[in-house]
């Protein structure tokens, strides 16, 4: 009975392997370490984002707008939690995204701003911290196309003949991943030109039209 059991267990594992049940195990893993890194990066983003606030509010008090809208992104974007498990969710995923653009067009519109502010820009403290954003927002970049890598390769295995079949009997769904054009335009920071405007000429004046001459009375008869 013990050896029949075995062979039956040997037999099933064959066929899991077979149908591609262990490469779902495999890839399912790379994601969740690919996004756990995103989310790490996207953190260190986070924790920046204080201190360079206030070092810009030292020097650029009256742009009170802009660091509320910082302040304010920063905490939306924290707010919305994307789980490994939640990434099979379409709508889960491009909120979070959505969260995240938004912070990023903030932060480019903080730091056009403070191109005006020539003693913020020489501020040894601000040019760490915009050193270590950009170092962070560049590590965003290789952990997200590492996602992207990761949950493609997944999503074939998903889709792909004979192994959509092992997905559909163990419920493995299809993961979302990072719509990069999107997010590129939530991003986008306005241009802002500090240039000093030309005043506009005043239109010239019409001529001012001479008074009509003074009639002449009629000969008396």
């Amino acid at each position: 009975m013990r050896k029949i059991l075995w062979i039956a267990s040997l037999l099933a594992a064959l066929t899991l392997s077979g149908c591609g049940y262990n490469d779902f195990q495999t890839k399912d893993e790379q994601v969740k370490a690919a996004w756990s890194e995103v989310l790490n990066q996207y953190k260190r983003r986070a924790d920046l984002i204080p201190n360079l606030v206030s070092t810009v509010q030292g020097y650029a008090a009256q742009e009170r707008d802009v660091l509320i809208g910082v302040t304010n992104a920063r905490a939306k974007a924290t707010s919305v939690q994307l789980p490994p498990e939640a990434l099979d969710n379409p709508e889960a995923v491009k909120k979070f995204q959505q969260a995240q653009g938004e912070l990023s067009g903030a932060l480019g519109r903080l730091l056009v701003v403070a191109e005006a502010y020539p003693q913020l820009k020489s501020d040894a403290n601000f040019r760490d911290l915009q050193a270590q954003l950009e170092g962070t927002e560049n590590r965003i970049t290789t952990a997200r196309n590492r996602f992207i890598k990761a949950v493609q390769e997944y999503n074939i295995l998903a889709r792909q003949f004979p192994t959509n079949l092992t997905a559909m009997i163990f419920g493995y769904k299809q993961k979302a991943s990072f719509e990069v054009e999107n997010e590129k335009a939530i991003a986008e920071p306005p241009k802002v030109d500090f240039a000093p405007k030309t005043a506009v000429p005043a239109a010239p004046s019409a001529p001012i039209a001479p008074a009509p001459a003074p009639a002449t009375p009629a000969p008396k008869k």
